[in-house]
């Protein structure tokens, strides 16, 4: 079971009022002190398997288990592992939870939670911009089940509340900010709704992080990462988190168990090397597109820029009343048709034509042809997706040598 500690336990002495930064979290926050064989790094516990020196430990640890005593040990690896609980609890400290889950994916996460909480029969709610792999699973896979979903648009409460079915809606699910356009939900309100009818509400936090945003603390009840973007931050693992109060984090651990999707301990190492890290990434990120989001602003042959840094932005106010940056993301509509998009992002130097996010490389998509490729350009545009529509994920390069190349793949469009 993953435990979070006092903060200032592992961080050394802090005031109880003042909470240490960021970065500070990013590196010791949920991480002990003292580690087997008096390691810096957290052990690399590479075992399916546990074993028990007599059956009166194995009884005491089953009486443990049932009652919830509180074991630290584990009886089986799909169930649990010492690396995998060590990243648990950064990343429960770091999003002000009580505890955190680890699962093989981003996608493997959200879709053990509902998986696991909801009934035949139930109703969810979830808005129009949400990341299109969970629209799909919810409409196509869950409908089989008799659970239906309904998608409101992005920014319209009064929709939302609108389309609640009492005791029968069980989830209201969003992305903040969203894929591809950056929306940014209004977390207090989503909450306050989800109070008044005891409707559970979740939140993809992905594009932000918890350096940038952390919708616990805004009343949400669980929150989202795809760790395989920001938290890892090297492209190089697969990996999804939920975080929330104990007590309903609970039935999800135990669901874990059944429905397999624990985490390899060495893609745990790798997530808790790269969050030691992300409080530096995030700033560099948040700087870079900003400076971005600027400069394609004012090029003539962008349409339009989507970014919440930007004042032009529909939720420009709420990302600056509950962000502390608007994290690393631009998209932007280029003044031109698929084939003259095609040529500018082809032109572009730097940035690798990928999918995915939140890496220390910048990359570069086209949604109609990398997300939407299956798409007609009318039902794209029906999913408010446009043919000139360019996501941009910036890495951690520096921000003149980004807007150079920008500007040289722009002037050959």
């Amino acid at each position: 079971m993953a435990a979070v500690g006092k903060l200032e336990e592992q961080v050394g002495e802090v005031a109880a009022s003042v909470e240490p930064g960021g970065s500070t979290q990013a590196v010791h926050a949920g991480t002990r002190r003292s580690k087997p064989f008096h390691s810096l790094n957290t052990p690399i516990i590479q075992t399916a398997t546990y074993t028990f020196a007599k059956t009166q430990d194995l009884i005491d640890f089953m009486h443990d288990k049932t009652w919830g005593s509180g074991s630290e040990r584990e009886e089986y690896g799909r169930y649990g592992n010492p690396t995998v609980d060590s990243v648990e609890s950064k990343l429960a400290a770091l999003d002000h939870g009580e505890d955190a889950l680890i699962y093989a994916s981003g996608m493997n996460a959200i879709t053990s939670v509902l998986l696991s909480v909801l009934p035949a029969g139930a109703h969810i709610i979830m808005t129009d911009d949400c990341y299109r792999r969970t629209r799909q699973f919810c409409q196509t896979f869950l409908k089989r089940f008799g659970i239906e979903t309904s998608i409101v648009p992005m920014g319209d409460y009064e929709a939302l509340e609108n389309a609640i079915i009492p005791k029968k809606t069980r989830f209201i699910i969003s992305e903040s900010p969203t894929n591809p356009y950056l929306r940014v939900a209004d977390l207090e309100r989503i909450a306050a709704l989800g109070r008044k009818y005891r409707v559970r509400t979740l939140i993809d936090s992905t594009f932000a992080t918890p350096i940038n945003q952390r919708p616990l603390d805004w009343g949400i009840d669980f929150v989202l990462h795809s760790a395989t973007k920001y938290l890892s931050g090297h492209n190089d693992l697969l990996a999804g988190v939920i975080v929330g109060k104990a007590d309903r984090m609970a039935a999800l651990r135990d669901a874990r168990g059944i429905l397999g999707g624990m985490v390899d301990p060495q893609n745990a190492f790798l997530l808790e090397r790269g969050i030691k890290t992300l409080g530096v990434r995030v700033r560099q990120h948040n700087q870079t597109a900003q400076a971005l989001a600027e400069f394609l602003e004012g090029h003539p042959r962008i349409d339009r820029v989507w970014y919440p840094g930007l004042p032009s932005h529909p939720d420009h106010a709420i990302a600056k009343a509950q962000m502390q940056g608007y994290g690393g993301v631009v998209s932007f509509e280029v003044d031109g048709d698929m084939e003259t998009t095609i040529k500018f992002v082809d032109s572009l130097q730097i940035p690798y034509i990928a999918a995915s996010l939140g890496g220390v490389e910048s990359l570069v998509e086209q949604p109609a042809i990398m997300s939407y490729f299956d798409k007609t350009s009318e039902e794209r545009l029906e999913m408010g997706i446009k043919d000139g529509l360019v996501r941009y994920a910036v890495g951690i390069e520096d921000a003149d040598d980004l807007i150079k190349d920008l500007d040289q793949a722009l002037a050959k469009i």
